[in-house]
């Protein structure tokens, strides 16, 4: 049995969002904020007593530094892959949500309420993020049967890896909750998956109670 722990990377200032609500994010490299790095420490708590064999990170920045403080308690390091990178958001990213609404109404609606169907202009749709994830999946499933493992990936990921672990099409994506710094457990038994958790956050509970702001 393959334990997986899939955790969302901490909250960045992007996450946290302006007057003109939270931002598209994907490819854009981006540090996390304060609350972001406090999440982190956060996740290394809650993980750091576990016998982990391997922790495994998209390569960006956001999601390496949320890796970073479970990596040195446990004395891992951080693999990258490809497979957990972000949805390529193209034209979207670096917009916020309203500024994409106006710009690109029709498209932007069917995300809201059908994201299975929306190609994201210049950028990539739900089937190919499943696509890229299963195969990031595929590798470290075969060096890992019988141990755990954490990956540490973005909100559009994990939603589309649980959506499919469950058993579920992307159209339930917006079903699927994934707040920053959150964690979800599996377990995989080389045919299927059984949830453990969804979106667990009681560990991020003394983080919100020193700094403002909640995950976005």
């Amino acid at each position: 049995m393959t334990r997986i722990l899939l955790v969302r990377h901490g909250q960045t200032e992007w996450n946290a969002g302006s007057q003109s609500g939270e931002h598209f994010r994907g490819r854009i490299d981006i540090g996390l904020n304060a609350l972001g790095v406090s999440q982190a420490q956060a996740v290394a708590r809650c993980l750091g007593a576990l016998q982990v064999e391997a922790i495994y990170s998209s390569p960006l920045q956001r999601a390496i530094e949320t890796a970073r403080p479970l990596g040195q308690r446990l004395a891992l390091d951080i693999q990258p892959c490809d497979g957990l990178l972000d949805i390529d958001y193209g034209e979207w990213a670096g917009h916020s949500q309203l500024e994409v609404a106006a710009r690109w109404p029709e498209p932007y609606s069917w995300w809201r309420t059908a994201p299975q169907l929306v190609q994201i202009p210049g950028g990539e749709c739900l089937a190919d993020v499943h696509r890229r994830a299963q195969q990031g999946m595929s590798g470290i499933l075969q060096k890992h049967g019988d141990g755990t493992v954490v990956l540490v990936s973005h909100q559009a990921v994990n939603k589309v890896l649980i959506c499919s672990w469950l058993g579920l099409g992307t159209a339930w994506f917006w079903r699927v909750g994934q707040d920053t710094g959150c964690i979800n457990r599996f377990g995989y038994d080389g045919k299927d998956y059984a949830v453990l958790t969804l979106n667990e956050v009681c560990h991020l509970a003394e983080c919100h109670s020193g700094l403002h702001g909640r995950p976005a």
